[in-house]
């Protein structure tokens, strides 16, 4: 890997999101309109909100990455844009990393904005440090963007990327905890769910707007850690000098 090479990779990315407007105001905006949507379905309901609404305000920002980086890469292999790339000497992991430090910032600005809307405007209440929940927004996000690379390998058209929406993470929306404990689930179901990256996104949310602090939140940004770093291994091994 090249640090250079990886800087002009993330420079490049960038660049594309701020002419694209539609996609920034679906990474930044849709997030804060989805908890103000949420505010109102639990209207008159405060300790529903509060109990939902913390560990949304880092789950919004998996799904939306997830769609936007999946769209994106295969806009790149689509239009020849890899292809290209990848015939110059740049390393796979050199456009990987590049990719996933331009969604970073976008992340942790989306992160940010989303806490503000909730915390701030919105009235949700967090028994442990804002500032947590939205590291670890920001790290969800990051979490949505490596394994929305990684997938769409496996989509030809936009179509199909998008169609990985519910196929893949609606399922791990359902099992992650958020509307029925785990521990209440079918034994099938809970140990499906101990092998969902969402399960350890919302766990480790759940527990830092509750101020659980111990060694189980650690445990759970570790396993997000390892499941960023995995679905940014796989994603490279599935890039090709030649477009199929």
């Amino acid at each position: 890997m090249s640090a250079r090479v990886t800087l002009a990779t993330a420079g490049r990315v960038l660049r594309q999101l701020r002419r694209d407007r539609r996609t920034l105001a679906l990474v930044l905006l849709v997030p804060p309109m989805l908890l103000t949507l949420l505010k109102y379905v639990f209207y008159g309901q405060e300790e529903t909100f509060n109990r939902v609404g913390p560990p949304l305000v880092g789950i919004f920002p998996f799904v939306t990455m997830f769609l936007v980086s999946s769209i994106a890469m295969l806009r790149e292999r689509t239009a020849g844009t890899l292809e290209r790339l990848m015939s110059l000497p740049l390393a796979k992991l050199d456009l990987l990393v590049g990719y996933g430090l331009a969604f970073a910032l976008l992340a942790a600005v989306q992160g940010t904005l989303a806490a503000t809307v909730g915390f701030g405007l919105l009235g949700l209440d967090a028994a442990g440090p804002i500032w947590l929940v939205i590291v670890l927004a920001v790290a969800n996000a990051v979490l949505g963007m490596a394994l929305g690379l990684f997938l769409s390998a496996f989509a030809r058209t936009e179509f199909q990327a998008v169609q990985f929406m519910p196929a893949f993470v609606l399922p791990q929306f359902l099992l992650a905890g958020l509307l029925v404990p785990r521990d209440q689930m079918a034994r099938v179901l809970e140990v499906v769910s101990a092998l969902l990256p969402m399960t350890y996104a919302y766990d480790a949310l759940a527990r830092a707007t509750a101020d659980d602090l111990g060694g189980r939140l650690a445990f759970d940004a570790i396993v997000i850690a390892g499941f960023t770093v995995l679905a940014l291994v796989l994603g490279a091994t599935t890039l090709r000098r030649r477009t199929p």
